[in-house]
């Protein structure tokens, strides 16, 4: 690897086209500035410069590296630049959450996308471990987890909670329910939805609930946008975070059975310790907990 204060050095003696303004601008001597130089061509393995007299020229070698060290000057500029703006509107942020959560922090990211030409947001809907390790490896800045991670080396802020919730069609929804009657209409199901059921229907159906495993399944959805749609269409029923009911497009379509035992899961915000935030970050962590208020 070139050594950066030769090349500086270098890059200097380029621009003045004299050795002693060049010793002049960076507060050395000449024959300091000349003992850059010739470390640089040693390390080069070529002549850098060819001399006439007190002026000089640039050779081949001499004229790339000369390229090279003001391309690099250019991008410390940048940095420096970008460093000292810090504008919430400029660069990427990366977040990670839940799938039904997802669904509702993204139509908030979107406008504010839509407003900074220049910021990139990059939402991924991940299992719990999924996230925690992300953020631990630096591939989120930003998670919403269920849990306190309780990790040394993260912080986490309590933003709210959202109610686990067993939806039905709206015209369903009003009265009571037993279990019998949700086996008869089906359970729509999805990848969290068994461990959902054995959450909350345990909970409320002590003696007749027989376990995830053999409930009847009227449909399966992967797809977490999709999973309330057949409910709205009057099939079956399923189990979602409030986050996956508010989020639905026709979310006037579905009802939530206001059960005698309610669960509800935390939503904690979670970044890396001791990191100080840029101004982006510091406004999606804004957005998040907006979105996190809509919830109560």
């Amino acid at each position: 690897m070139l050594n950066a204060t030769w090349l500086q050095t270098f890059t200097t003696l380029c621009e003045t086209g004299h050795f002693t303004r060049t010793a002049e601008r960076l507060n050395m001597t000449q024959p300091g500035v000349s003992q850059h130089l010739r470390k640089l061509e040693q390390q080069i393995g070529q002549a850098l410069i060819s001399q006439h007299g007190k002026s000089f020229t640039l050779t081949p070698a001499g004229e790339a590296l000369y390229a090279l060290g003001l391309s690099r000057q250019a991008e410390e500029k940048r940095l420096r630049e970008a460093i000292m703006a810090d504008d919430q509107n400029v660069g990427e942020v990366r977040i990670g959450c839940s799938g039904s959560f997802a669904m509702l922090l993204y139509p908030i990211l979107l406008q504010w996308m839509a407003a900074a030409p220049e910021l990139g947001v990059h939402l991924k809907a991940a299992p719990q471990a999924d996230i925690l390790s992300g953020l631990l490896e630096g591939r989120f800045d930003l998670g919403v987890l269920g849990t306190d991670p309780d990790h040394a080396r993260l912080e986490a802020q309590k933003v709210g909670r959202e109610e686990l919730c067993l939806v039905l069609p709206a015209a369903a929804a009003g009265a009571a329910v037993t279990f019998a009657e949700l086996e008869a209409r089906g359970f729509i199901a999805h990848p969290d939805g068994y461990a959902y059921a054995d959450d909350l229907l345990n909970l409320n159906f002590p003696g007749t609930y027989p376990g995830s495993d053999r409930m009847r399944v009227r449909g399966y959805v992967n797809q977490i946008g999709q999973i309330p749609a057949p409910v709205s269409e009057g099939i079956g029923y399923t189990l979602l975070p409030r986050s996956g009911v508010e989020a639905f497009a026709r979310k006037e379509q579905l009802g939530v059975v206001q059960l005698p035992k309610r669960r509800w899961h935390d939503l904690w915000l979670v970044t890396r310790r001791a990191r100080p935030l840029s101004a982006r970050l510091a406004h999606a962590r804004k957005l998040a907990i907006e979105a996190a208020g809509q919830l109560r």
